[in-house]
């Protein structure tokens, strides 16, 4: 078991905390003679495998590099364009490593804004007034948890302030600070690790006189307990009283 990133996303939707706890490696390294025989495809700035799986390579990942360096999406560490490289027959027999390409800063970025999104469509579409949104997604591969603080009621429960209608349903929807935590499936007590890591970034991120809401994390404290509380909820499960 193993829990794999913790993402948080402020109120408009932006990422301002991403951390890679536990990133499992599928990293296949084998030295080719020429021809190759895997079929590669750009796609996406990245060279991958479009046909011939084979010792643990598969259709997907992604050429990681090329003779222990590491590549630069399409081109290998020195320029060089990769697919015309490796279709030169005097660069073999050449060593390449596949997998699933990294995420970049600007891939993640995207990625919370779109859950961010979603987020708001799940509400909208409950029959319910008031949905918490989505709060689990569930892969064979990993659950994405997802816990959102509670805000935009203080003005419909204002002293002397109408009773909310269909119409205002949007003031108790309003969005608040979304802590999402990917772990293993079978990774216990994540409700409990969402609340704690909620207390880490009240006690450590908003007590901070450096720290302005709504921007980027950056407080060391804070990557320090949360970094603890993965540990812990790794380890020993759900936290109990007083952890």
């Amino acid at each position: 078991m193993a829990i794999f990133s913790v993402y948080v996303v402020n109120k408009a939707g932006g990422l301002i905390y991403q951390l890679d706890h536990c990133a499992p490696r599928a990293d296949t390294e084998k030295t080719f003679s020429f021809p190759l025989d895997l079929v590669l495809r750009p796609h996406d700035e990245r060279v991958v495998v479009a046909f011939g799986q084979r010792d643990g390579i598969r259709v997907g990942h992604a050429v990681l590099a090329i003779n222990g360096a590491e590549v630069n999406g399409r081109l290998t560490a020195d320029g060089q364009d990769v697919l015309q490289f490796l279709g030169n027959p005097a660069n073999y027999p050449v060593s390449i490593r596949f997998g699933r390409h990294r995420l970049s800063s600007n891939e993640k970025l995207m990625l919370a804004s779109m859950f961010h999104s979603l987020f708001a469509i799940g509400s909208q579409l409950s029959p319910e007034v008031g949905s918490s949104g989505i709060e689990m997604l569930e892969t064979d591969t990993f659950k994405l948890h997802c816990f959102q603080t509670l805000t935009g009621t203080a003005a419909a429960a204002a002293p002397g302030a109408p009773e909310p209608g269909l119409a205002d349903a949007s003031v108790l929807a309003a969005p608040g600070i979304k802590f999402m935590v990917l772990a293993d499936p079978r990774q216990a007590g994540i409700d409990a690790l969402l609340r704690k890591i909620y207390e880490i970034y009240s006690d450590f991120a908003l007590k901070n006189p450096f720290y302005s809401l709504e921007m980027p994390i950056r407080c060391e404290l804070f990557d320090q307990n949360l970094k603890l509380a993965l540990e812990v909820a790794e380890k020993a499960g759900p936290f109990g009283p007083g952890s």
